[in-house]
């Protein structure tokens, strides 16, 4: 049994770091999309979703973006998810089909869950997946262990962090 908190397991994002991820995401969505490999467009999760879909639609040059807004957090503490900005319903048609859904991580899946069920036929995308979400992601590139919290850059200030071990 470990003494650290769970957020103490924590994985660390660069502002590299997620740009090479994303770049990767976009290259295995390359050429998958419906409309003879095309996308129509993508669509953030945010607020995390926004610096990868923003990558992704530059790297596969899909000119049309917009943004759902699903609120599943307080701070640190997960509530259940709810929709509090949609995106544009000519964008989405009836059933988000040709639409690429980008967020940074698929943690217990809710947030995904929400959105699918919204838009069934849209493909979901993520960086980062933890195994009690994966199922509800189509795409995602890196898989983390369930008690790892991910620190992502804008989430995070340059500053001294005391050593686990060994301080003085």
């Amino acid at each position: 049994m470990s003494d650290r908190l769970p957020h103490e397991k924590g994985f660390h994002v660069s502002w590299d770091q997620i740009h090479r991820d994303a770049r990767a995401l976009a290259w295995r969505l390359d050429g998958k999309g419906p409309d003879g490999g095309a996308w129509r467009s993508v669509v953030a999760i945010t607020r995390g979703g926004m610096a990868p879909a923003m990558i992704v639609s530059r790297e596969l040059d899909i000119r049309v973006v917009d943004t759902i807004s699903v609120k599943s957090y307080n701070h640190q503490d997960q509530s259940q998810p709810r929709v509090i900005k949609a995106p544009q319903a000519e964008i989405m048609g009836t059933d988000g089909e040709g639409v690429l859904v980008v967020d940074d991580l698929v943690d217990t899946g809710k947030t995904l869950e929400l959105v699918r069920k919204l838009y069934p036929k849209a493909h979901f995308a993520t960086v980062y997946a933890k195994p009690a979400g994966r199922a509800m992601v189509d795409t995602y590139i890196t898989e983390v262990s369930q008690d790892t919290w991910i620190f992502f850059p804008w989430d995070m200030a340059l500053q001294y962090v005391q050593p686990y071990r060994g301080a003085d």
